[in-house]
Parts: C-alpha cells; structure tokens; sequence
C-alpha cells in the first residue's frame, strides 16, 4: 500500500484519539475512531431521508485518515460508498482510499467512478498495488484502462496480473533497484535519486553478466562504505528466494521463518523478476487469518459487508444442515436401541458424553491445524505427534473417566441423580464411555485435519461444524457400544 501522508486537521485529533488506555477490544482507540465516523455518515447522509449532505461529508472527508474513512465506508450500503470517494480533498487521498477498502466496496466504487479517474489513480500508484486495484474492474475495462496509462507501467501492471491470484508473482513488487556487480555505490545512489517514484531501497539486488540474482546490498552498506566501492565488495549472499508461481502459504513460511523483510522472486533462469516485501506479508497474513476463523466458524460469510439476511443465511446454512444431519443420526441411534435392556440409563449421560468428546476433539484438532500453519507438522513428524496426541487423550480419558464415573455413582447411591438401583455399574457404563469418547474424538481431531491438508482442503475445516458434528456422531455411537459390551460382561 502507498504510503503518501495526509495532513489532518489537528483540532480534529483529540476528538479521534482517545487519551485513555481501553478497557475492552471494544473500546480500542479503533474502534472508538469506527464509532465516532460511523456516527457521522449517517448524519451526513441522513439514512431515513437518503439525502446527503454534501458540505457535512466533504468535511468529514477532510477532517478524518483516509485510512479510517475506507474501514468506515464499509457501513454503509454499497451503491453510496463512491460518494465518499468522489468528496476526498485530493487525488494522494483518494489512492490511499481505495488502496485499503474492502474488495466488494473497491468494485462497488470502480464501478461508478469514471475510466479517466482510475487512470489517475493508477498513475499514482506503484504496479503492485495498481493490480490489486484493477481486479475490482471487469478484464475488457480493465484493458481499456491500461491502454490509458503509460506504456511501462502498463507492461508491469500486466505481468502481474498474468500470475495466480494467491502466488508469489501476485505479491511481489516489479519496482526494484537491481545493478551489475561493477556498479560503483556512487552510481546507485544517483540512480536511486533520479527515480523517486521506486519506493523499495532497504536493499540493492546484485546482477551479474547473465542477469542472474547473485547477491544483496543492504541500505547501510551504501552509506557506510565509499563511494567509489563495486557493489559486489559489499554485497552479501541472497539466503532466500522464491518463483513466481509458489503459492501465497509459501511465501508465508518462508519469511515468518527465517524473519525476512524481503524475498526475491526469480523465474526459472534465476532472473529477478520481483520482490515481496513485508508490509505485502501483512496483508497476506489477515487474509489467511480471516479465512481460517471462518473455515472454524463455518461460514464464508464476510462480516464485512452490507450483505442481506438472505445471503447470510445461504452462507452458514450448508455447514449446518450437515449438523442437523448429524443430530438426526445421533436421534435415530437412540430410538433404536431403546427396547435393548442395557440401554436403561444411557440416554441420560449422552450430552455429557458429547460435550467431553466435542471438546477434546477441538482441542486436538486446533492443535494440529496451527501446527500445520505454522509449519511444525510436517510429514516426517506427524506419526509422531498423533501417537503424542493419543497418548494425551487416553491420560484425559482415564483421569476425566475415573472423575465421572466416580461422582455419577456417589449421586446415585445418594439418591441426587437416582437413574438405576446399581450404582456401580452405571458408574462404570459412564467413566467407560467417557474414556471410549475421547479416545474416539482425539483420533478424529488428530487424523482429519491431515487428511483436508493431504486433499488440498484447508485443515481449519477440521475445527469447523462438519468434522464437529461427525466427532458428536461417533462418540455416540462408541458410547453405545461401550454401555452394550459393559452389560454383556455384567450379565452373561
């Protein structure tokens, strides 16, 4: 995202940044800004007239961030979000504006806001950002657009967007300062000044005869050496590097690994063709964050938008109609077995049962999924860590067991939960049952989300209601079978 400064209206800052330390994540200073402009526009645009008052917005616009404007924006319906837009002070605003607005509210925007305006603006931003910018706009006006702008600048837009939507090659930067090992620390910096518009100078990339990444040049070795030095007495080795069509996940690791502020992209001649920068890994990062509470959630219901009820609902009713399923299943299985003689007093300790298993299964499988993000299970470890697992889930089976069946026969011989005139043996039915339940849920919250990764489905779907629901399904039944084969022993 560019970086370019807004200058505010310094009476306006007492009034946007609390002084006060937050209570709550609610009364961040964020979210007190979100307040506080929310309660604006819907004064300026008066919702229950759907008049708007223009002097009253162009003055908000002014007064507050760009920033916190885009964030804001996203309150109000999407056919008068472009007024917003049209009413910033200047054109450096407008560019920070739709750089960091939602993908729905950029696209409701585009589309009302005029081919010669965008031109404007994607003059005035970096290729990268440019392309994230263009793909709120269909492919025929996108190219109408490029063949606006200049030539260039065109060409690099174009070789972005010519890569995968979440691979290295859309991430990176083609803006970069890259020089032939001869190169004397002088010449670049006088190249680096003659290009004020190249924002990426934290490091000088190193060429050599063939074009080839041969090494680095960090910022302070230019202004600490002489000037007359070759870069290639001051350039260090490149530890990392990346294609352009490694998925974004890769790109992740890489860099939360090894703490890098840049990764070069080369092709397959080891040619520079880009660079992903930090701030990109940011951005990339709540993506995947967003994507992975909702994977949890289950839901791809972005919370975001001003999406009608309808359409919400659409959204989270498949992952609960498979819930229901499940409740169904778990239904038919008890009136099945309601006539068997050992079935007596099972009913009454399913929801405990389900709650134990449900439990530990989540507890497992988050486990697993954030290690499978964070690059800890890897295939060569994970025998290893679901036997670790199990190992956990039968300690927690047979302490939270034990506990059950204990307490479940001091209150039936006490009279205080009186389900059967044999306290021991429904103790026995439950702490069985409990420890059958969790052995079952730590099996499934171990294997599944290893088997969504091996099938190319994101693993967090193993923490959301379809593998919550199977985990519900299952303890059940291993209950059942439990209380069943504890009655044949009694009894036969």
């Amino acid at each position: 995202m560019n970086e370019t400064n807004i200058p505010h209206n310094p009476e306006a800052m007492p009034e946007e940044v609390p002084a006060h330390a937050p209570s709550s994540p609610l009364d961040s200073p964020t979210s007190q800004i979100n307040d506080l402009l929310d309660q604006k526009l819907e004064s300026a645009f008066h919702m229950q007239t759907s008049q708007v008052m223009l002097h009253d917005l162009a003055k908000i616009a002014i007064e507050h961030d760009p920033i916190d404007l885009a964030y804001a924006v996203t309150r109000l319906p999407t056919s008068v979000r472009h007024v917003v837009f049209q009413n910033l002070p200047n054109l450096d605003a407008k560019v920070i504006f739709i750089s960091n607005v939602s993908e729905n509210s950029r696209s409701a925007i585009l589309r009302q806001t005029s081919d010669s305006e965008i031109v404007r603006l994607v003059d005035n931003m970096a290729p990268d950002d440019a392309a994230w910018v263009l793909e709120g706009v269909t492919e025929r006006r996108c190219k109408r657009i490029l063949d606006l702008v200049d030539k260039a600048k065109a060409e690099r837009i174009r070789e972005l967007l010519s890569h995968g939507l979440d691979s290295a090659g859309r991430l990176m930067t083609n803006e970069f300062f890259a020089f032939p090992m001869q190169t004397t620390i002088r010449q670049v910096a006088a190249n680096i000044r003659d290009n004020p518009g190249i924002e990426l100078t934290q490091s000088i990339f190193v060429l050599n005869d063939e074009q080839e990444l041969v090494g680095i040049v960090p910022s302070r070795n230019l202004i600490v050496n002489s000037k007359d030095l070759p870069i290639r007495q001051v350039m260090g080795p490149v530890p990392h590097k990346i294609g352009p069509d490694a998925p974004r996940d890769e790109v992740v690791d890489l860099m939360e690994r090894y703490k890098l502020a840049i990764l070069p992209v080369v092709d397959q001649a080891n040619k520079l063709v880009g660079v992903v920068t930090g701030e990109d890994i940011v951005e990339v990062m709540e993506d995947i964050a967003d994507e992975t509470i909702a994977s949890i959630g289950g839901t791809a219901e972005d919370l975001e938008e001003d999406d009608p009820i309808w359409t919400r609902f659409l959204l989270r009713a498949p992952w609960l109609f498979v819930t229901l399923l499940a409740g169904l299943v778990t239904a038919c299985g008890l009136a099945h077995f309601q006539e068997a003689p050992w079935f007596a007093v099972v009913p009454f300790f399913v929801p405990l049962i389900t709650g134990m298993s449900g439990n530990v299964g989540i507890q497992c499988s988050t486990l697993f999924v954030r290690g499978i993000a964070t690059g800890e299970v890897s295939s060569g470890r994970k025998r290893e860590l679901v036997m670790r697992e199990i190992g956990i889930g039968s300690l927690i089976g047979l302490i939270f067991g034990l506990m059950c069946g204990v307490m479940v026969y001091a209150l039936n011989r006490l009279g205080a939960h009186q389900v059967s005139s044999d306290s021991f043996i429904v103790g026995s039915i439950v702490s069985c049952g409990v420890f059958g339940a969790c052995m079952t849920a730590t099996l499934l919250g171990s294997i599944s989300p290893l088997f969504f990764a091996r099938v190319g489905v994101d693993p967090a779907v193993a923490s959301g209601p379809i593998v919550t629901a199977c985990n519900d399904v299952l303890s059940t039944f291993m209950y059942f079978l439990v209380a069943k084969l504890m009655y044949m022993v009694v009894y036969t």
